[in-house]
């Protein structure tokens, strides 16, 4: 009878590949459901932004290209920029880092905008505070003569200087409709789900920053003005009156009462025309605050926004704008004069 023959090493490498591939199919669907109990089961939370016509067209992006959007939008407004410069900023960040505040690129190029201190854009500390990298831009934009006439992507490779002229154009529709919602053109057009995102806790977790940075260590009504001051400028939330917690707030650091419900920021918006640069009405500024909240909720716990008979709460099943307690027989709240920011801390 002959003996039966050794396995050969190439059935044994067969195996052994078998083997291994079937551990990382064990390992994969280990972290999925441990990723699914930690989240309960939804995926990550999300934002989204939607046309103000009847065509249909929305945009979907993550909390912290939310909170990088909303202050570039905020930035370009306070500078008395119109929205066609602030669709040129989103769609050249879009392109540039996909609206995520990385601390790597090109060479030495850094940021929202990929700008690069050897060019001097600025030190690396400021290229990596978003409402810096913002105003920069915004500045050299400004250089580009009859810049809102030109095609975006002409505009934008005016300020970039990039190796890919052409790449800007293919973000034009979704920073429209990004700049139409977070300059408050369109209400009621941005939505969040809102629930903080532990996991970005530190930038140097994960290599990346925002904006609301500051506010990842704190959260509560100062954290919230802190961010509103930031990227409105402090002039602008002072003459506008803001409160907090239901008391004038004349410094950048005032004092906090909790309310039965919650802590609350609330930030008059002046009729008064001449008091936006942009020329934008009443109702416009108040949404782009509002619009702005929403963007900001996860990173800095907020849990409701109210303005002009509509509110946004945390945590809903979709998340949308719905009428307030405090509106009208037609949905129109009595007094749209301020937008209310109610946290969770």
């Amino acid at each position: 009878m002959p003996e039966p023959s050794p396995t050969s090493p190439k059935r044994r490498r067969g195996r052994l590949f078998r083997f291994g591939a079937a551990l990382v199919v064990l390992f994969a669907l280990a972290g999925y459901l441990v990723v699914q109990y930690v989240t309960g089961g939804t995926s990550a939370p999300g934002c989204k932004v939607v046309s103000g016509r009847a065509d249909g067209k929305a945009y979907e992006f993550t909390p912290e290209q939310a909170v990088n959007a909303a202050t570039i939008a905020a930035v370009g407004t306070g500078r008395g920029m119109p929205q066609r410069a602030v669709t040129i900023a989103l769609a050249t960040a879009l392109q540039e880092s996909g609206l995520r505040n990385i601390e790597h690129g090109d060479r030495d190029s850094l940021g929202l905008f990929q700008q690069r201190p050897s060019q001097g854009w600025g030190t690396e500390k400021q290229i990596m505070d978003p409402t810096y990298a913002a105003g920069i831009f915004y500045e050299h934009l400004t250089k580009v003569p009859d810049y809102k006439d030109l095609p975006l992507t002409v505009a934008a490779q005016r300020v970039q200087r990039s190796g890919y002229p052409e790449a800007y154009a293919k973000h034009e529709p979704d920073a429209e409709l990004l700049a139409a919602a977070l300059t408050g053109r369109t209400a009621a057009s941005l939505t969040c789900e809102g629930r903080p995102r532990t996991e970005t806790a530190t930038s140097a977790d994960t290599g990346t920053g925002t904006s609301a940075e500051a506010a990842v260590t704190a959260t509560g009504p100062d954290a919230v003005r802190a961010a509103l001051v930031r990227d409105f400028g402090r002039d602008a939330l002072q003459e506008a009156g803001a409160e907090v917690g239901g008391a004038p707030t004349p410094t950048p650091t005032p004092s906090v009462t909790a309310e039965a419900r919650g802590r609350t920021v609330t930030v008059p918006v002046p009729d008064d025309a001449k008091a936006d640069a942009a020329g934008r009405s009443e109702r416009e500024r108040g949404w782009q605050l509002a619009h702005w909240a929403v963007a900001n909720s996860a990173a800095l716990h907020i849990r409701q926004v109210v303005y002009a008979g509509r509110e946004w709460a945390a945590g809903s099943t979709d998340s949308a704008w719905r009428s307030s307690a405090g509106a009208g027989a037609d949905g129109a709240e009595k007094s749209a004069g301020s937008v209310r920011i109610v946290t969770g801390q």
